[in-house]
């Protein structure tokens, strides 16, 4: 009897906790002094977060507050891609963060030849949106796990459905 062992690679966001962590950056941002008097603002779209501030300066430390508590509710900053900051109306400037659900296939593709080049005998395939690594033995399993944590592939990964 061979038992084969099998868990998912995912790369998902749980948009209420988004939703949490927006309203707690601008309860900040609305308390702080030094953003008194500022048009700084955060605003969660459907897949993308808006931020405006006066400045590229306050810009960034804007942002920095959005990490933090994304952090604080344990979300990965990586589940945010950024965009270019722009220089909006009366010289105030914005940035577009899309919210990353899902792991791409490029990005899948790279993960997949990470695990075959680690020669741990694990198979890896992808499955639309997310990976399945199954192997015979737990350990190999554990391996791939703590080796893909060591790695950074500039995306939030999760792992689910461990059997």
């Amino acid at each position: 009897m061979a038992a084969t062992y099998s868990f998912d690679v995912v790369s998902q966001v749980d948009i209420q906790e988004v939703d949490n962590a927006v309203n707690q950056a601008k309860k900040e941002i609305s308390q702080r002094y030094d953003f008194k008097n500022s048009k700084s603002e955060i605003e969660l779209g459907k897949d993308e977060i808006k931020i405006i501030s006066d400045d590229e300066y306050k810009l960034e430390t804007v942002i920095e507050i959005l990490k933090a508590k994304l952090i604080k509710r344990g979300i990965s900053p990586k589940a945010l891609e950024f965009g270019k900051v722009e220089k909006a109306t009366l010289g105030t400037a914005r940035v577009n963060a899309k919210i990353v659900n899902g792991i791409a296939k490029d990005k899948a593709k790279e993960i997949v030849s990470e695990i075959k080049n680690s020669k741990i005998k694990v198979q890896a395939q992808i499955m639309e949106d997310q990976l399945r690594v199954t192997g015979k033995a737990k350990d190999d399993l554990q391996a791939v796990m703590s080796m893909l944590k060591e790695k950074d592939f500039n995306i939030a990964l999760q792992f689910t459905n461990y059997r």
